[in-house]
C-alpha cells in the first residue's frame, strides 16, 4: 500500500531499534565511535546528552522516558532524572513497554559539538551503569532520512543504548496492548522515534551505520501506540 494510504497506516508514533543478534557489550571506544559517525554523518542533530543510571531501554521515548526529559527540559549536568507518571495513568505491573517504566539517571553532560561526547564517555562509568547518548532528532538534510520521514519533524530523537546488563526488547508490539510477542535481548541498542515515515522503521541510514559496529546479522524491531 501506498501514498496517503500508507501515511495513514504509519501516523502513529513508532520507536524503532536495531541491534546485534547477541547482547554482548559493546567495546566503549567502539560505542562512541558509533555515537560519533551518527552525527558527522548528519544522520542526527546536536546537542547531545549524556545519561547515566537506571535506565530502561522500552521507555517510550517522547512520552516518558528521562531521555526525552533530558531533550525537552535540557537541565544542566549533574541534573536527577527519575521517570514520572501522568496523574490520570494507571499503574501496570506489565513489563515495559506494555506496563510502567521506571528510570532513575543523572545527566552526566551536554554539548553542540560532537567531539566533545567522546571525552565524556571516557568518564562515564560504562559497563557498571546504563548509558545513553541522547539526540533531539533526526537530521532532515541526510537524503536517507528525509526519504524515510514524511515530512521534517523536530520529535524524532535518537538515543544509544549501552546497558549494564542486558534487556528485552519486543520484535513488532502496540504499548497499549497486554505483554505478548517475541522479544531479543539487547546491551547495546539505537532507539528512534518518528510519527510519519514511507516505511516502517528503523530508518536504513540509521541500520547502515549500525551495522559497522554490530555486524550485518542485524536484529530490528518496533513499538508502536
Amino acid at each position: 500500500m501506498a501514498g496517503g494510504s500508507e501515511a495513514l497506516l504509519m501516523a502513529t508514533w513508532t520507536d524503532a531499534f536495531v541491534a546485534p543478534p547477541e547482547p554482548s557489550p559493546l567495546p566503549p571506544e567502539s560505542f562512541g565511535r558509533l555515537v560519533v559517525e551518527l552525527a558527522r554523518e548528519r544522520v542526527v542533530r546536536t546537542p547531545w546528552w549524556l545519561l547515566a543510571g537506571r535506565l530502561c531501554v522500552n521507555a517510550s521515548l517522547n512520552w516518558v522516558s528521562v531521555s526525552g526529559r533530558a531533550c525537552y527540559e535540557r537541565p544542566a549536568p549533574g541534573t536527577s532524572l527519575r521517570t514520572e507518571r501522568h496523574l490520570l495513568w494507571q499503574e501496570d505491573d506489565d513489563p515495559p513497554p506494555w506496563g510502567d517504566s521506571h528510570e532513575d539517571a543523572r545527566l552526566l553532560a551536554t554539548d553542540e559539538s560532537i567531539r566533545h561526547v567522546l571525552p565524556a564517555l571516557r568518564a562515564a562509568p560504562y559497563g557498571r551503569e546504563d548509558i545513553a547518548v541522547v539526540f533531539p532528532r533526526l537530521d532532515f538534510r541526510h537524503r536517507g532520512i528525509s526519504d524515510f520521514l514524511i515530512g521534517e519533524d523536530h520529535r524524532t530523537m535518537l538515543v544509544c543504548f549501552a546497558l549494564a546488563r542486558p534487556q528485552v526488547r519486543p520484535l513488532a508490539t502496540e504499548d497499549t496492548a497486554k505483554a505478548h510477542g517475541e522479544v531479543h535481548p539487547v546491551r547495546t541498542c539505537v532507539v528512534h522515534t518518528y510519527k510519519l515515515a514511507r516505511r516502517i522503521g528503523p530508518a536504513p541510514a540509521i541500520t547502515t551505520i549500525a551495522a559497522r559496529y554490530f555486524g550485518p546479522d542485524l536484529v530490528t524491531g518496533r513499538t508502536w501506540g
